[in-house]
């Protein structure tokens, strides 16, 4: 099959609130139809607490989003496409953990763990395994090899093997039960491909480098004698998972008989090896080298790629990886972020709008964001020197730390709602500058920014303080769904529409939307800001309890 004849892929994005599917035609990128499925169960608020830091999903929640959003998009296309779409790929959140039994089955798919949180899917932003990842941090400094070394050196609650050893000791139940533990974006593909051995799930690269501690230099995962160090709950846990892993140009096999009927397409549909959103979306982007790709959203996920000769002997301290393969094929992806960034301003919404529940419906004003926005945007960075810490969610990177807090400093009498947005938003700039200081401080440049994810199309606001405090010009990627686009463009290549995804995002992107440049004149205020924000954030970081 070459890119001249009829075809069309489905790139399946799973996000944070919802699943967004797109119908693609593979010659072009041409989008045919699209559809998004909220999670009910997590819309709703079930199986998570924030006060606990547990955010977990239900893999019901992603099962019906499924079958929901792809039927629509068949719905919404001709009749005549559903028998011409050849492949499926999938990108999900992560590190976005779950148990499975050895059939591969979610345990909370099974009789007694319908409603158990800790049989669930737990979701990036699940902070309940700090001290696990304290002692995973001290454990690695009593071998002889650093298996952090392609993580930034720091291991995160975030990860796959912190929450594993946290649901472990807090499940005796799930602990019985559990015999493997699986990447959401590797249980996926798993799961509409029909296997029923954990075994032969093909894992990837992508999650078993940045979150798993997988690399090439020590054999694959980090061997028994340093997980079993862990905790005894850990020991054999290895040879439960697995010592082979595949880049996304792969194909994980074809829609099962059960799920081609479900969905009505054909048994042959290849199902392509899955990764993580950011990764996929920075290829729907159409990320260059040394072009940081920031996917904005309820948090910040950093992409950068870069030859894999040029990385030779360099190990970036501080983030979240470094992997070969792990956005396209023979390059190093480099992943950083922020654990809140969307997140960050929708707090900020909620706690100044909180008094309106108790005002009638017809009475409240709308808005509420877009107005914060409107008056934050009419400020000068020097109409006050409050300053603003964006740690609300912990900090990923540079450095992982998620016990750390957010703050402000500068507060008084006249400080006004729409000040305080400033500087939070402000404050979010300044952490993604932190994260570019860190690649460039580290032997790796960075030569300019790509906006992709809900952010970056909707708040120009954001995207130009970015620009004006980075000091780096920014496009903006004019798909409003890069993540599935970049998954569409996997798809494409997996089924052999494409040599290889670099010429997938060739015929398939979708170009850019604007660019924003920074205001030169701006530069002295923000870098003495920038200078008070690291201050600030280092007198947070040495003192929890402030």
């Amino acid at each position: 099959m070459t890119a001249n004849t009829a075809a069309y892929v489905i790139g399946l994005d799973f996000g944070t609130d919802s699943v967004r599917a797109v119908l693609v035609d593979a010659r072009n990128g041409t989008e045919i139809s699209s559809s998004v499925f909220l999670y009910p169960r997590w819309r709703d608020g079930l199986y998570s607490n924030a006060a606990e830091n547990r955010f977990r999903q239900h893999p019901l929640d992603h099962i019906e989003g499924i079958e929901y959003s792809i039927k629509e998009c068949l719905a919404l296309a001709k009749p005549e496409i559903a028998s011409k779409v050849i492949a499926i790929s999938i990108d999900t959140t992560g590190s976005s953990p779950l148990p499975v039994d050895r059939s591969g089955t979610a345990l909370a798919l099974l009789p007694g763990f319908e409603n158990n949180p800790n049989a669930m899917v737990v979701l990036w932003k699940d902070h309940t395994a700090i001290r696990e990842t304290v002692e995973i941090n001290e454990a690695v400094t009593k071998f002889r090899v650093n298996y952090l070394k392609y993580v930034g050196g720091i291991y995160s609650s975030e990860w796959f093997w912190a929450k594993w050893l946290h649901i472990l000791r807090a499940d005796a139940s799930v602990r019985d039960a559990c015999y493997s533990w699986v990447e959401h974006c590797d249980w996926i593909p798993y799961l509409l491909t029909g296997r029923n051995n954990i075994h032969d799930m093909k894992r990837s690269v992508c999650a078993a480098g940045h979150k798993a501690l997988w690399s090439t230099e020590w054999g694959g995962l980090p061997p028994d004698d340093f997980i079993d160090s862990l905790d005894p709950l850990l020991r054999g846990a290895t040879r439960r998972l697995y010592n082979k892993v595949y880049t996304a140009d792969k194909a994980a096999g074809t829609l099962s008989a059960e799920w081609a009927k479900r969905l009505g397409l054909s048994h042959e549909v290849i199902v392509g090896v899955g990764a993580m959103d950011a990764h996929m979306g920075a290829v729907g982007g159409q990320i260059e080298p040394y072009h940081l790709s920031k996917i904005m959203g309820t948090s910040t996920c950093d992409i950068l790629i870069a030859p894999e000769s040029a990385m030779q002997n360099i190990f970036v301290k501080g983030i979240c990886g470094q992997i070969s393969g792990s956005v396209i094929p023979g390059m190093i992806g480099m992943e950083a972020g922020q654990s809140a960034f969307g997140d960050a301003f929708a707090w900020f919404e909620k706690l100044i709008s909180w008094p309106l529940q108790f005002i009638r419906e017809d009475q409240r004003p709308e808005q509420i964001l877009n107005t914060l926005t409107a008056a934050a945007e009419k400020l000068s960075p020097t109409d006050s020197n409050l300053i603003s810490i964006d740690w609300l969610n912990g900090r990923r990177t540079p450095d992982a730390d998620q016990s750390l807090t957010g703050a402000f400093a500068g507060l008084n009498l006249a400080t006004d709602a729409p000040a305080m947005f400033r500087a939070l938003v402000e404050a979010a700039c300044f952490g993604a500058r932190a994260i570019v200081d860190r690649f460039q401080s580290e032997g790796v440049p960075v030569k300019g920014l790509i906006g992709l994810g809900g952010v970056a199309k909707k708040s120009s606001f954001v995207c130009q303080l970015l620009t004006d405090i980075i000091g780096l010009p920014m496009r903006i990627a004019s798909s409003e769904q890069t993540c599935a686009l970049g998954a569409s463009m996997f798809a494409a290549t997996v089924a052999g529409i494409y040599p290889n995804v670099e010429t997938a995002m060739t015929s398939m992107g979708s170009g850019f939307e604007k660019t924003y440049h920074p205001r030169k004149e701006l530069s002295p205020v923000y870098e003495e800001k920038y200078k008070r924000y690291q201050a600030f954030g280092k007198l947070i970081q040495n003192d929890h309890r402030l």
